[in-house]
């Protein structure tokens, strides 16, 4: 057994740990979805003029 061995309440804080202080996830496809609306907001806008 290691030094700091835990118990299952232990570890559980520890994952709830972990998953919140994780950078967010980086997503291709909202990102994309994103850029995609603003160039076509922007598309948009120099039409009307």
């Amino acid at each position: 057994m290691g030094k700091y061995q835990l118990d299952t309440k232990g570890k559980v804080a520890v994952t709830k740990y972990h998953e919140k202080n994780q950078p967010a996830k980086f997503d291709k496809k909202q990102q994309l979805e994103k850029i995609r609306a603003e160039y076509l907001k922007k598309k948009q806008h120099q039409t009307d003029k």
